[in-house]
This record gives C-alpha cells, sequence and structure tokens, in this order.
C-alpha cells in the first residue's frame, strides 16, 4: 500500500508560481510512475503532467511551458513546479501513483494509489 500527501497549494495572482510536492510512503517509490491531475468545481479530474520512474515526462498541451514536474527518489517525493499561472489553472491537485514499470500515462485508469489533493487558486 502506498500513501500519498500533497502540500503547496495556495492562493496567487495570475502570472505567480506555486510549487506542488507529493510525498510518497513505502520502498517501492523509485520504480512507480507518478502522475498530477486537477479538478476544477464541476468539471472532470484532468491530466495535467506525469514523470516515469526513469525520468521521461509527459505534459497537457495547456501547461506545456509552464509547468515542470520532477522527481527526487532519495526523498520519495514528486514535485510540481506551476510557473505563470492563469486564473483557469485554479484546482484541487491530486497526485497518483502507478505500480507498472510504464511511461508515464495521462490515463486515469492507469494509476493505482491517489492522494487527497491540494487546492490551487489563482485570482485574476
Amino acid at each position: 500500500q502506498v500513501q500519498l500527501v500533497e502540500s503547496g497549494g495556495g492562493l496567487v495572482q495570475a502570472g505567480g508560481s506555486l510549487r506542488l510536492s507529493c510525498a510518497a510512503s513505502g520502498r517501492s517509490f523509485r520504480s512507480y510512475a507518478m502522475g498530477w491531475f486537477r479538478q476544477a468545481p464541476g468539471k472532470e479530474r484532468e491530466f495535467v503532467a506525469a514523470i516515469s520512474w526513469g525520468g521521461i515526462t509527459n505534459y497537457a498541451d495547456s501547461v506545456k511551458g509552464r509547468f515542470t514536474i520532477s522527481r527526487d527518489n532519495a526523498k520519495n517525493t514528486t514535485y510540481l513546479q506551476m510557473n505563470s499561472l492563469k486564473p483557469e489553472d485554479t484546482a484541487v491537485y491530486s497526485c497518483a501513483a502507478d505500480r507498472t514499470f510504464g511511461l508515464p500515462s495521462a490515463t486515469k485508469l492507469q494509476y493505482d494509489y491517489w492522494g487527497q489533493g491540494t487546492q490551487v487558486t489563482v485570482s485574476s
């Protein structure tokens, strides 16, 4: 069993930056692909970014060039650096773990474990 805990959300003005963290329990973290998803009120949960165990990354078109996903296997932590934030980035951001040795998937069903989420609010 893997537990994921997100942190780093908050309120920021448009154009600002935030860095989200996702701390994972368990000894197998380095073998998992990790993903970030977000859900705005009244909308479906959508893919944001993912990173494979080997560091291959995948981004949604809406965040390419603005967001960067990374991981520190020694700390069992995944990060999402968010720059040039826009009001439409407002959502609850959740991290997820895929326990297969796979590519960084954009598909929600690929992920086995999910965190509770952290709120990101971008004001205009």
